[in-house]
């Protein structure tokens, strides 16, 4: 059964991200250790939260896993892309793993 994880960006006061390097650089660093077990990957940049409203989130990154098995191999592989989140945000991250229903 395939399962997500996303990755979610909260905007909070006073913290920063870098949509350019998250996009040209993390990602590349993401497919390069936890690519060969991501079925696909999508990266959502906030724009807005509804009409007049700022965007809640950063970013979202949505990637899917074949099964549990899969998502936890890149789980296993995902050191270096943790450890580069520093480079581009102040912000901690939240997850979300998730059951594919439709």
């Amino acid at each position: 059964m395939p399962v997500t994880l996303q990755v979610i960006y909260p905007v909070t006061e006073g913290t920063n991200f870098d949509h350019a390097y998250y996009a040209d650089t993390h990602m590349k660093i993401v497919d390069q250790h936890m690519g060969p077990h991501i079925k696909t990957i999508i990266v959502t940049k906030g724009l807005a939260g509804g009409p007049d409203k700022p965007a809640p989130f950063y970013a979202i990154a949505t990637m899917t896993f074949s099964d549990q098995a899969a998502m936890d191999a890149a789980m296993q592989a995902a050191g270096p892309a943790l450890e580069d989140i520093p480079n581009f945000t102040d912000v901690k991250p939240q997850m979300l793993i998730g059951e594919v229903i439709s």
